[in-house]
């Protein structure tokens, strides 16, 4: 079972609507892309071939931060940045049930127009 099924549901939306707006940008979303591949990377190595000031890249980490998809490490003077699948997972796990309601209640619809 996953952690978050013994969180309040009160909790648990509210940490899925971070997870989504978090990911409702596109940059944010090229950040995740960047990271997603394991390799912890700095604010400069993330600045790389864009034309965002690292002011606007700390912003948006802080976003992805805040939806728990980005950890922080700091090693020496040097902050380097992690993607946390954890978050996105959930997520998928949650779209997986919805999903399954949903086909279930259109299941039941069908039979029931078909009788």
């Amino acid at each position: 079972m996953s952690g978050s099924i013994h969180k309040r549901p009160a909790v648990r939306l509210q940490s899925r609507a971070h997870v989504f707006a978090a990911l409702g940008d596109e940059t944010r979303l090229a950040i995740v892309a960047k990271l997603a591949d394991g390799q912890p990377l700095s604010i400069s190595r993330l600045t790389e071939g864009s034309r965002m000031t690292r002011q606007s890249i700390t912003k948006h980490l802080r976003v992805l931060e805040n939806a728990g998809m980005v950890r922080c490490a700091h090693r020496g003077r040097e902050s380097l940045f992690e993607f946390n699948p954890k978050p996105i997972i959930e997520i998928q796990e949650y779209l997986d049930r919805v999903s399954k309601n949903w086909d279930q209640a259109l299941s039941r619809l069908k039979a029931f127009v078909e009788e």
